[in-house]
């Protein structure tokens, strides 16, 4: 790894590291972590109903993708979307 590439490292690791502590062990950051508690929630539940949807979308286009290679006379599977492997949530 490259000296520049070191420090910036070092710098953004900082960064993060002043944020969570003046998060965790300011006042005024507990009571900031308090009032954006509730809209990160928000946004992580709205990111798991849009997951939701594309994997549903993609589990329809390939159910229409055999139908329409049955139609045309191919038997062929087509491969299920990677998104029916249930990847767990990260979070």
């Amino acid at each position: 790894m490259s000296n520049s590439r070191a420090m910036a490292t070092s710098l953004v690791g900082a960064k993060v590291d002043g944020v969570a502590g003046y998060l965790f062990f300011t006042e005024q950051g507990r009571m900031l972590s308090r009032r954006i508690e509730p809209a990160l929630d928000d946004v992580a539940r709205r990111l798991t109903g849009f997951r939701s949807t594309m994997h549903k979308t993609a589990e329809e286009a390939s159910k229409g993708g055999n139908m329409l290679n049955e139609a045309m006379g191919d038997r062929r599977q087509l491969p299920q979307p990677a998104a029916a492997q249930r990847q767990s949530w990260p979070f």
